[in-house]
């Protein structure tokens, strides 16, 4: 690796790190734990790149990490944490939001989301959530969507009140959400690098550092509403081609994000 590149890959790492390690130092969690996780992770990954060319072994991956064999069979023994179920009440509370929007069981005959019984009968929030949170109990999945805004009770029926699906107040639930969403996002712009020309994924963005101040609060409105609009049509192209087969079915994201500059931010409303 020549100079240069490991000069601006420490430049990167320092800028990735800088707001992770925010919101560590905010919770409690020490340096040392910090070093902890950092050296597992070298070991998982080294080890999943050595075995995709076959020569996974405890003294390649100690020569690749510079940590000792001894502490390479340590990390390598220890049980991987699966982080598989941090995502998945996020997953599936993004599915009923979108059953509710493109089943045709819970929409008008105007497309618009019906407001819906508690029970489960055909058209029943109970069937909704049976349908696409899989396991999760209904009342579980209500409350989830209410935390979050998305839902709203009145009388027996629930009404959708919000297409989008964000945490809550819990903070649990967003930290699963940057960790799900930035290694998606992070592990795109590793493939592009990585890839031929002709395989790389979409990752585009647009900024400008001349927007006038009286229009920031405009601008994050407008590109939230737009966003919107967008995430909920690609929303509608998967709902209608996904594989009814396990074996068949691939996951896919695309995900949007605003950024604001923090000496902008006493803009906004």
């Amino acid at each position: 690796m020549s100079e240069d590149i490991q000069s601006v890959l420490e430049k990167a790492t320092r800028k990735i790190l800088g707001p992770l390690i925010r919101l560590l130092l905010r919770n409690g969690v020490a340096c040392g734990t910090f070093e902890s996780i950092v050296r597992q992770v070298y070991v998982d990954e080294a080890f999943s790149i050595a075995e995709q060319s076959g020569k996974a072994t405890v003294s390649s991956v100690s020569a690749q990490t510079g940590l000792s064999r001894k502490e390479v069979k340590r990390l390598r023994e220890l049980s991987p944490d699966d982080s598989s179920g941090n995502s998945q009440k996020y997953n599936r509370a993004v599915r009923v939001i979108s059953g509710w929007m493109n089943d045709p069981r819970f929409m008008s005959t105007e497309g618009v989301p019906l407001a819906l019984d508690m029970d489960d009968s055909e058209h029943g929030f109970a069937s909704l959530v049976k349908d696409y949170s899989g396991d999760i109990p209904t009342r579980a999945m209500f409350d989830l969507l209410q935390k979050s805004g998305c839902v709203e009770k009145q009388g027996d029926k629930v009404y959708l009140v919000s297409h989008a699906y964000v945490p809550g107040n819990d903070p649990v639930d967003a930290i699963n959400i940057l960790g799900t969403d930035s290694r998606e996002l992070m592990n795109t712009i590793e493939h592009n690098m990585a890839c031929e020309s002709s395989q790389r994924r979409f990752q585009r963005k647009v900024s400008t550092g001349q927007l006038a101040a009286s229009e920031v609060d405009a601008f994050r409105k407008y590109a939230s509403r737009n966003s919107q609009k967008l995430l909920e049509q690609l929303d509608s192209w998967l709902a209608e081609r996904e594989s009814q087969s396990k074996d068949d079915a691939r996951y896919v994201s695309v995900g949007i994000y605003y950024y604001q500059d923090p000496s902008n931010e006493e803009n906004e409303s």
